[in-house]
Parts: C-alpha cells; sequence; structure tokens
C-alpha cells in the first residue's frame, strides 16, 4: 500500500471488500493456508482456484514527535481470490481509520474510510533445486478514501518475492519493489524492501524477525521509513489462523510503535 499521512501511519482498517461479497461454503483443503500477514512481506503463494482468503486485523499505532502525540485504530484487510492455481485478484484497503493528534492541551480527532488498492499476485512455477518460490505482485493505489485520508491519484507500485527453505524449521524471505507515488505537487518513485526470517516450531505455530522498509524515498518527499517487527502465527485449523506483530519504528521519519492481531480464514 502506498504511505498515509503520518498522524494515521502505515496501519488502518479495511473490512468493506470483504463485507460486500458473501463466499461459498468452506471446502476440505488438504495444504494448510499461506497468508501475506502479520508480516510485511508477502507470502510467494497464491490461494488456488477458486478459492477465496479473508485477512483481517485489529491495528494500534503511536507516535510521537516535538511535543505532538498521534494515535491510530484500524482493521488492515486483505481479500484474495484464486483465479487460477497461480493467480490470484486482490483488494486491500487501510479501510476506516480513526486518528487522534493531541499537543498540550488541545486534541483533533479525524476519522474515515482510507484508499483501495486492486492487484494481481503472480506465483511462478516451483524451482528446482535450491532456488526461491517467487511471485510476482502488481497493485494500484485508487484515490477512493474519505478528504483525510486519501491519497494523490493512482499510484501503481510493483513487488517482488523470494522466498528459501534453509531447513525444516528456518525459512527466509525478501521482497523489494518500486512504486510511483505523488505527494500532491510531484510525481517521484519510492522503493520498497523487506527481509524476513522465519522459524516454524511446529506444524501449527510460527515466529518471525523482519526488517521493513515500506518507503525509501529522499526526504523531500517525506523520507525512507524503517521498522523492526516481530511477530507469530497459530494455525487453528487447515483453514484459519490467528496472528500478532509488533513494529518498533528505527528512525525519525518512522511511527513509534504498533502492535496488530489479526485472524484469516479461506473458503473454496
Amino acid at each position: 500500500m502506498a504511505p498515509t499521512p503520518k498522524l494515521c501511519g502505515v496501519l488502518a482498517l479495511a473490512a468493506c471488500a470483504a463485507v460486500s461479497i458473501s463466499p461459498p461454503a468452506v471446502a476440505q483443503t488438504v495444504e494448510p493456508l499461506a497468508t501475506d500477514r502479520p508480516d510485511f512481506v508477502e507470502s510467494s503463494r497464491t490461494v488456488g482456484a477458486g478459492r477465496w482468503q479473508v485477512e483481517t486485523s485489529i491495528a494500534f499505532e503511536r507516535d510521537s514527535e516535538s511535543g505532538v502525540r498521534a494515535e491510530a485504530f484500524a482493521t488492515p484487510t486483505l481479500l484474495r481470490i484464486g483465479l487460477s492455481e497461480r493467480w490470484e485478484a486482490r483488494f486491500e484497503t487501510d479501510g476506516w481509520i480513526d486518528a487522534r493528534l493531541r499537543a498540550g492541551g488541545s486534541r483533533a480527532d479525524t476519522s474515515g474510510v482510507a484508499d483501495l488498492a486492486i492487484g494481481l499476485k503472480h506465483a511462478l512455477a516451483e524451482p528446482a533445486g535450491a532456488g526461491p518460490a517467487q511471485a510476482w505482485l502488481l497493485h494500484f493505489d485508487l484515490p477512493s478514501g474519505d478528504r483525510d485520508f486519501r491519497g494523490e491519484g493512482v499510484r501503481p507500485s510493483l513487488r517482488w518475492v523470494g522466498e528459501w527453505a534453509l531447513s525444516e524449521a528456518w525459512s527466509l524471505g525478501v521482497m523489494p519493489g518500486v512504486i510511483l507515488d505523488d505527494d500532491g505537487e510531484d510525481d517521484y518513485v519510492a522503493g520498497i524492501f523487506g527481509i524476513v526470517v522465519g522459524r516454524a516450531w511446529s506444524p501449527s505455530f510460527r515466529s518471525f524477525a523482519e526488517l521493513a522498509l515500506p518507503q525509501i524515498v529522499s526526504t523531500e518527499h517525506g523520507g525512507t521509513e524503517a521498522y523492526l517487527d516481530l511477530g507469530s502465527a497459530w494455525l487453528l485449523s487447515p483453514d484459519l489462523q490467528l496472528d500478532s506483530a509488533i513494529s518498533l519504528g528505527l528512525n525519525d521519519r518512522s511511527v513509534d510503535a504498533a502492535i496488530t492481531v489479526g485472524l484469516s480464514a479461506r473458503w473454496r
């Protein structure tokens, strides 16, 4: 997603795409679901032909600078629809945002709907030997949200994901990418990068540590954001996952801290 204003930050809400669609009944699946949350680096896997997957959460962030404190509550949500075994359609949004700004004795509250992004993911053929599992993601962030949270124009982004199985328990993922953004005055290109190390403790429980850079750009356009993310995910069933994560800002351009708790479900 394209970066939102700092007072609402990286985290936000979005159940609107999932609520408006009623997927078919749950079916038995053999392979446990692979989610694109709670880490920043996406999975290299698609949901599979005819499958629907919703990944939603509750999130909270806090940021302080020069005596000004900003907080935001939200529920980031992603709807994934399998078009074939290697292609999926994606609908993602920062959704409903409830942001609060405090400075001295004054307070300003802002709430509304954030932009919607539509996209595609294409998983490449399984590698032969020790190569990574790979996927491409193409997204278009649309200026569809309420005024306080709406970006400028259509912002396309392209990301590549590579995942390596280092052992039966350890994995490594990387995700470089670019986004064409707009600050209201100029179009500019920003970089995207993430690297994550995962550890599977059992077939149903995993954890991860990650370096996430959702925006790599000059200070003229807001500066680079960098985060250390730590989290875990629990498979409650092959089609249902509970997760949680904490994100810590690593520089002055980043939100100080954020936490999220999410639930993902798959249907067919």
